[in-house]
C-alpha cells in the first residue's frame, strides 16, 4: 500500500494489518465501513483538468449501446413452448423475466415510476476514480434521477459493506436529462480500490450501479440483451440506491436501462478496444451471468499479457446491421453507420475497434412459422456492394480519428437451411442469412469475407470464419452450435455457444493491441 492509499483511511491496529492482496482489500473495506455514513454526506469530487495530470486519462472500462426504448413483450405462453418443432421456441433468443411486475403499466406505456434500478456490470479495468454516463437518448420526456450510487456487488442485489459511493452531477445528487441526451457524472472516488487499479481481488468482480427514478421516466432507453441479471424495485417504492442489502429489489431483468458507460482514470498509454457489431458480439446464446462472449475471452488474454494497460468494451446490438434499417425504434438499434459517433467514437480513450457485422444485412427477411408471425423486423436485403460501402464509410470515419480498425470475417449461418442437417423450409421458418436461398446468401457472405481479408481497407483481419467453420458442411462446427442458454431449444446455426465464443476469442492475434510502453 502506498502513502496515497492511506490519506483517507482510519488507522487500523497493527495486529490486523497484512500485506497480502486479500488482507489489503479487507482492510480497505473495514475502513470504508467506518467512513460510509460520512462519505454519503460529503460532496463528490468534480471531474476537472487536474484529472489528466500525472500521465492519466479517462478510458472506457464498460459500455453498452442503447438500442431503442423499451417496449413490453409478453412471455411465450407455456403451451407454445412445448414440442420440439414449435416455431415460437426457435425465435427465443434472450432470457427475460416478465417485466409487467416491476413496470405495471407496461401494457399501456412501459415506464419506470418512482423506483430504483440496480444495474450489474463488469468493469474491464478497475481504478480509484470512476464516472458513469446515463442516457435518455430514446426518451420521450425529461428524465430525473434523484440518487445514484456505485458499490461492489456482493451477490444478487446485495452490496459489499463499506464500498458504497455517492455519484453526483455538477455537485448535485439529482440530475435531469433532456430527451435525446446523455450526461456524465462527476468523478467518483472509490477509496477501497487500489490507486493503480491493479488489485487481483477485484479482477472479474461486478460493480452495482444503482439509480433512483424520480416520477415517471417516459420511454426507457435500454439495451435488451445484456446476458447479465440486474435488479429492480417495485413501482412507487422510491429511492433505494443506498441500500446495502437487496431486499427491496424484488424483480430481475436481463436488460440494462439508462446506463450506457463507465469510465476509469487510467494510464495515458492504456489501450481501449471496442468490440463492435451484432448479436454474435453482443453474446446471444452465450452463458447467462458468466461473461463468456468472444470479447470477454479476448479481454482475459490481453490482461494476462499486458496487465492493467488495456480495456475491452462491447458496443454490439443483437440484430444490428451495417447500413440503415427502416423500422422505427427497432430492437436491433440504429445501424452501424448511424450509431458510430455516439456508441464508438464517443468512448473515452478509444484506440482500436474489432468489427464483426453484415450477416443481418444479408438475410434480413421475414421468417414465418405456423402462425405466420414475422420474427424479423426489416425485409430489406442488402447486396455485398452496399455492405462494403458501409464498411468504407465507418472505417474512414474511424481512421480520421486515429482509431485502428480490425475487420472480422462473418461466421456461417448456412446450416439452418441445410436439409442434410435435418432443417429445411418445410419444418422451420426461414431465418436471417438463410432466407430464400441459403447457398446464394452464403455465397454473398463468402464474397464479403474475401473483401475483408484482401481489400486492405482494415488495419488487420480477425478470421472468425476460419476459426469456426466446418469445411465438410459449410456450417459452423457442430460442437459450437448447441446453445449455452436454452438446452431445450434447437440449434439456430447462427449463434455460437460457449465453446464457439471461446474459439473466436482465442483466434485473435493480441500483438497489435499491446500498449506502446509495454
Amino acid at each position: 500500500m502506498t502513502n496515497a492509499d492511506c490519506t483517507q483511511a482510519v488507522v487500523i491496529p497493527a495486529a490486523t494489518a497484512t500485506t497480502t492482496p486479500r488482507g489489503r482489500l479487507m482492510r480497505r473495506w473495514r475502513n470504508g465501513a467506518l467512513l460510509a455514513a460520512a462519505a454519503l454526506s460529503l460532496p463528490s469530487a468534480f471531474a476537472s483538468d487536474d484529472d489528466h495530470a500525472g500521465g492519466q486519462k479517462w478510458v472506457a472500462t464498460w459500455a453498452t449501446s442503447p438500442a431503442a426504448y423499451f417496449v413490453y413483450g409478453r412471455p411465450v405462453a407455456e403451451n407454445l413452448a412445448l414440442g420440439f418443432f414449435s416455431p415460437t421456441k426457435s425465435a427465443v433468443a434472450n432470457i427475460q423475466p416478465d417485466l409487467v411486475f416491476p413496470f405495471p403499466n407496461a401494457l399501456t406505456g412501459p415506464t419506470a415510476n418512482n423506483q430504483t434500478i440496480r444495474s450489474i456490470v463488469k468493469p474491464d479495468l478497475w481504478g480509484r476514480k470512476m464516472r458513469v454516463r446515463l442516457s435518455n437518448v430514446f426518451g420521450s420526456q425529461p428524465l430525473t434521477f434523484n440518487a445514484v450510487t456505485l458499490a461492489l456487488q456482493e451477490y444478487a442485489a446485495n452490496l459489499v459493506p463499506g464500498t458504497l459511493a455517492t455519484v453526483k452531477f455538477n455537485g448535485s445528487s439529482s440530475v435531469t436529462i433532456a430527451p435525446g441526451q446523455e450526461v456524465w457524472s462527476d468523478r467518483v472516488d472509490l477509496t477501497w480500490v487500489e490507486a493503480d487499479g491493479n488489485d487481483p481481488m477485484l479482477q472479474g468482480r461486478n460493480l452495482a450501479v444503482s439509480y433512483s427514478v424520480q416520477g415517471d421516466s417516459g420511454h426507457m432507453t435500454h439495451h435488451s440483451g445484456a446476458n447479465t441479471t440486474s435488479f429492480i424495485t417495485g413501482a412507487g417504492t422510491g429511492n433505494h440506491a443506498a441500500d446495502a442489502d437487496g431486499f427491496a429489489f424484488e424483480y430481475t431483468t436481463t436488460s440494462w436501462f439508462f446506463l450506457t458507460a463507465l469510465d476509469v482514470m487510467a494510464s495515458a498509454d492504456t489501450v481501449v478496444v471496442c468490440a463492435f457489431g451484432d448479436s454474435i458480439t453482443d453474446g446471444t446464446h452465450t452463458t447467462l451471468n458468466t461473461n463468456d462472449r468472444w470479447a470477454n475471452v479476448l479481454s482475459r488474454r490481453l490482461h494476462n499479457a499486458y496487465g492493467n494497460k488495456v480495456s475491452v468494451v462491447n458496443e454490439a446490438i443483437g440484430g444490428n446491421r451495417v447500413i440503415n434499417p427502416v423500422v422505427a425504434n427497432a430492437a436491433s438499434g440504429p445501424s452501424a453507420v448511424d450509431r458510430l459517433d455516439r456508441d464508438v467514437l464517443g468512448l473515452s480513450g478509444l484506440t482500436h475497434v474489432i468489427w464483426l457485422e453484415g450477416i443481418n444485412d444479408l438475410g434480413a427477411g421475414y421468417g414465418q412459422g405456423a402462425s405466420a408471425t414475422p420474427i424479423i423486423e426489416n425485409p430489406v436485403i442488402h447486396t455485398p456492394a452496399n455492405i462494403m460501402a458501409g464498411y468504407q464509410n465507418v472505417v474512414g470515419r474511424l481512421h480520421a480519428r486515429g482509431v485502428k480498425v480490425f475487420g472480422a470475417t462473418m461466421t456461417s449461418a448456412l446450416g439452418y437451411n441445410n436439409p442434410a442437417q435435418g432443417w429445411d423450409l418445410t419444418t422451420y421458418p426461414t431465418f436471417l442469412a438463410t432466407v430464400d436461398n441459403g447457398p446464394v446468401i452464403d455465397g454473398y457472405r463468402q464474397q464479403i469475407n474475401t473483401y475483408i481479408r484482401t481489400s486492405g481497407l482494415f488495419d488487420g483481419v480477425v478470421d472468425f470464419d476460419a476459426a469456426t467453420l466446418d469445411p465438410a458442411t459449410g456450417n459452423v462446427k457442430a460442437a459450437y452450435m448447441p446453445n449455452s442458454q436454452f438446452t431445450q431449444l434447437p440449434w439456430d446455426y447462427l449463434h455460437p455457444n460457449h465453446a464457439g465464443y471461446n474459439a473466436m476469442g482465442r483466434v485473435i492475434n493480441i500483438a497489435p493491441f499491446a500498449p506502446a510502453h509495454h
